[in-house]
């Protein structure tokens, strides 16, 4: 059965949007989303991102199958490009796409807003400090994870954990470019202190205003963007009184801004999402 989707992109963080709003179940397999992920067979991104109907009294529903096959939590760029994508198909149907949407994920509500700039603001929640929430062994359950070591690699490295409805283990380094990620990053993954898997983060700290950020993602790898693991990484900055609570996180394919609101506790993250073609797959 051909099936019609569209790419899109937030800062290089690529997904493949389908229009599920038909049934309550994603329309292919995990299977499936693999061979569409693969780069030199197939469509080509880093997860297959479904939009169905809407839960709890929200709009729509999110799933998410990883370009491995793995379903995380959420995903930060996924969501704006969610709310891209779903723009498009209203403002296609009724001519006048809404400008904030209520999101169900396997994280909980999420909110977007499309801003006039063409950027889209997420209100991100609340993030999740203590061990048994991240969920890793590291500490206590009912402790933080801030600065403690972990061996990877044979090295020791002082990492703080957060999660944003999906895990992150942050790492505080002098320089980005010299992080051997593509060795490294499985090992954090896979290391046995985290019992659902880590994505992990390398961050260096430029000015209290202004993080740099390499990220290796759970279940896809070295990806170009992260606006979970962006969070999680100024969650994690403030937590060590590295930064202030707004800053711009740069990426690799670009900046993100981030704020950790004093007045909700809240995390909201303000970025793009392009589309860049549609087209049905086999």
């Amino acid at each position: 059965m051909a099936i019609a989707f569209t790419k899109y992109h937030g800062l290089g963080n690529d997904f493949i949007l389908v229009d599920n709003r038909q049934q309550a179940e994603p329309c292919i397999t995990p299977e499936q989303a693999v061979d569409w992920c693969d780069r030199h067979f197939g469509i080509g991104a880093d997860g297959v991102i479904f939009a169905l109907p809407g839960q709890d009294g929200t709009d729509y529903t999110m799933r998410i199958f990883n370009s491995d096959g793995s379903e995380p939590e959420m995903c930060g760029n996924g969501i704006r490009c969610l709310a891209r994508f779903i723009a498009d198909l209203e403002a296609a149907e009724t001519g006048s796409p809404r400008p904030v949407y209520k999101i169900h994920t396997l994280a909980g509500l999420i909110t977007p807003r499309l801003e006039a700039d063409g950027q889209i603001t997420v209100d991100m929640g609340l993030p999740r400090l203590l061990a048994g929430e991240i969920p890793t062994t590291l500490a206590a359950p009912e402790e933080k994870v801030v600065n403690l070591p972990l061996e990877v690699a044979g090295q020791t490295w002082q990492v703080t954990c957060v999660s944003m409805g999906n895990p992150h283990c942050i790492t505080f380094v002098e320089d980005v470019a010299t992080i051997p990620l593509a060795a490294i990053g499985p090992q954090f993954e896979h290391h046995p202190a985290f019992p659902k898997r880590i994505n992990a983060e390398f961050i260096q700290v430029v000015r209290p205003d202004y993080l740099k950020m390499r990220v290796w993602e759970r279940g896809a790898g070295i990806t170009l963007a992260c606006g979970t693991g962006a969070c999680a990484s100024l969650v994690a900055a403030v937590l060590n009184g590295k930064s202030d609570r707004r800053a711009t996180v740069e990426l690799p394919g670009g900046p993100l801004l981030i704020e950790w609101s004093e007045a909700d506790r809240h995390l909201y993250m303000t970025g793009p999402a392009q589309k860049v073609f549609s087209g049905t797959a086999l």
